[in-house]
């Protein structure tokens, strides 16, 4: 188990920031593709990024890449696969199957036909014994892509997709994945052991300062949670435990502020709920309030949001009664990563932007928002002189609507939906960008 091809998924966009946490977390040289990160570790490095990964969607073991061009061929690949060596017929699986471009007339029956393939080799070996498919709650899963002409299977080490760390209960209707909160965090090259603030006025259920606070404080994001390989045969409790022991044990306080506010009370408390159970609530500050009327927490740092849009603003900017979190998000799949998208990160629909409008919003909220960003703006200027502002929204017109000028744009997939993460460097009174070189650089952050 010392010489496994890794391969972890996520969403377009993410894979050079993943790259530079991958080899922080291994010390290799992993290799970066259009929607995920391929490498040659052991096993214990898999549990290792399992359990420090905040950008991964998963962490998959290849197992097998054949060339097919019928459905049979995908049987003899699969039937090939030792998968007793990785579980047993006491186990449940289920097989996912994404493609691109596959020739094949029915994805559904090349998943029935890779399933019988595992059920046939385990009846073989095992005296017609064989392991049930459980569709929801799997003890293993297998993930096989398709492309033109090569089919790839992986067993996955993760489980649940990543983004779910298990400290969450609360959160609002449509609630910011937190692998895209850790995304954005990294693209802003905002680093704790600078002591800077980092501040998000609009923090919802606090998904973005929770990430954030735990990063400040050295805290791995996957000790609060289950993974898959707990139930393969590679897996070994004692070294399990030992990576746990070190990964607490590298806890530190907080090495730089954490602030966090919402214009709703309700989600405030969500938040600070959230933090409580994430370890974190003594590394964080969280208020209510207004962001076109608070004021900084301190005298500079990074702002980091995804504001809230279309019915929640009304025209005070204050919340709307029964309005939704964000607009990025409503209209379209649930989630960022694993919604939306299949195993390689590749939307399995055209991108839709949501920034244009939703159908019975074009025109009165349409107004509302753009007058929300424009004070919003002009609140900055007066106010957060010697920030830095970095917004994702899938409206790439939104600095023009706000006055200001980016100083850089990131794109970053947010599901199927192409968004940008919008850098601005604030002057008072000016939306020219700051020379200031106290300003962080863009880049991944150190976790």
């Amino acid at each position: 188990m010392n010489a496994l091809t890794l391969f972890l998924p996520c969403a377009a966009g993410v894979q050079d920031l993943l790259a530079a946490e991958v080899q922080r977390i291994t010390g290799t040289e992993p290799k970066a593709w259009r929607a995920g990160v391929a490498l040659q570790g052991s096993w214990r490095d898999a549990m290792r990024l399992n359990l420090h990964s905040r950008l991964a969607q998963r962490v998959l073991v290849q197992l097998a890449q054949n060339a097919y061009r019928s459905e049979q061929d995908l049987y003899n690949a699969a039937g090939n696969v030792a998968w007793e060596l990785w579980f047993g017929p006491q186990h449940s699986f289920k097989v996912e199957l994404t493609a691109q471009h596959s020739p094949l007339q029915s994805l559904n029956f090349a998943t029935l036909r890779i399933k019988d393939a595992i059920a046939d080799r385990f009846r073989a070996k095992f005296n017609d014994q064989r392991p049930n498919v459980e569709t929801r709650w799997p003890d293993v899963r297998i993930h096989a892509h398709l492309t033109t002409d090569a089919v790839t299977l992986h067993i996955d080490t993760s489980g649940e997709p990543l983004f779910k760390r298990g400290w969450r209960q609360d959160k609002g209707d449509a609630p910011l994945k937190e692998t895209l909160a850790a995304a954005m965090i990294a693209a802003s090259g905002w680093d704790p052991r600078s002591g800077m603030p980092l501040y998000d006025p609009c923090c919802g259920s606090g998904t973005i300062a929770i990430e954030a606070a735990q990063i400040a404080c050295n805290m791995a994001p996957g000790l609060q949670r289950p993974f898959a390989f707990e139930k393969l045969k590679p897996f070994q409790p004692h070294v399990w435990h030992d990576l746990k022991t070190q990964a607490h044990s590298e806890i530190t306080a907080p090495v730089a502020p954490v602030f966090g506010s919402d214009v709703s009370f309700r989600m405030v408390d969500f938040a600070q709920r959230n933090a409580e159970r994430a370890g974190v609530a003594h590394a964080l500050q969280l208020r209510g309030g207004d962001a076109l009327q608070r004021p900084p927490p301190a005298p500079g740092g990074v702002m980091l949001l995804n504001p809230p849009y279309g019915e929640r603003i009304a025209v005070a900017g204050v919340a709307a009664p029964g309005g939704g979190r964000r607009a990025s998000q409503r209209g379209a799949p649930a989630g960022p990563f694993d919604q939306g998208v299949d195993e390689f990160g590749q939307p399995l629909s055209p991108a839709r932007s949501v920034a244009g409008g939703r159908e019975h919003a074009q025109s009165e909220t349409g107004q509302q928002v753009d007058d929300f960003f424009e004070r919003l703006a002009a609140h900055w200027k007066k106010q957060y002189a010697g920030w830095s502002a970095h917004l994702l929204t899938p409206d790439l017109k939104l600095p023009g609507k706000m006055r200001l000028k980016e100083s850089r744009r990131v794109p970053m997939w947010n599901g199927p939906i192409e968004c940008r993460l919008f850098r601005f460097d604030l002057v008072a009174g000016s939306p020219r960008k700051a020379e200031s070189a106290a300003l962080p650089p863009a880049g991944p952050a150190p976790q």
